[in-house]
């Protein structure tokens, strides 16, 4: 739990219920957080789940892992202690938007079970859907395409603790969505997260 620093703040309520934004826009908010080894996938069905998204009339907003560390958490590094963080301040992020009635799309590897778990507490006690989905590609395969050429790094040793290679990723134990990136197509996996959607009530049957 991370330590309140600031004292004699409280919090104001206002007027405008998390309904009331839902009503105005017409759907519900949730966080679909993305979670796997880096070159998983993650990136690339977050995109298509957007198109899709917002083609069907929805307000989403994706909020992508590097994306991310080049504004709001461009002062951390790859640190267990700036992983936990990076993952604190994106969690309080997508809880925003999900409170705003946005779905937000939250793609970061993530890697420590605990700070998932820590998103998934600060959106479930506040009421809000938190849907983990695991983008599951075996470690030869997400090094086999080494899209940003990290791995060729860290095996290299120009990267240090780097997941996958000398850190650990923590795998989901059960995600709301397993998704098997080197084994199925995009439109399966969309399939598979749209039909979670549905289930849930936020986005409608076509």
């Amino acid at each position: 739990m991370v330590e309140q620093k600031a004292t004699n703040v409280h919090w104001h309520e206002g007027d405008v219920t998390r309904e009331h934004r839902q009503q105005v826009l017409g759907q519900k908010g949730a966080t679909i957080w993305f979670t796997g080894l880096s070159g998983s996938g993650k990136s690339t069905i977050a995109v298509a789940l957007e198109k899709e998204l917002i083609s069907r009339g929805n307000i989403t907003y994706r909020l992508d892992g590097d994306n991310v560390r080049l504004g709001i958490n461009k002062n951390l590094g790859f640190s267990a202690e700036d992983r936990h963080e990076n993952i604190r301040r994106i969690g309080e992020v997508s809880k925003l938007f999900c409170d705003t009635g946005i779905i937000a799309l939250s793609s970061f590897i993530s890697p420590y079970r605990v700070d998932r778990d820590m998103v998934r507490e600060l959106h479930e006690s506040a009421g809000m859907d938190f849907i983990e989905v695991f983008v599951d590609c075996s470690l030869e395969e997400a090094e086999r395409r080494d899209p940003k050429g990290l791995y060729k790094k860290a095996r290299a040793g120009e990267i240090k603790g780097f997941t996958g290679i000398d850190d650990p990723y923590e795998a989901p134990e059960k995600p709301e969505v397993h998704l098997h990136s080197d084994q199925m197509s995009i439109e399966d996996e969309l399939a598979a997260l749209l039909e979670e959607l549905n289930k849930r009530g936020i986005v409608a049957a076509e």
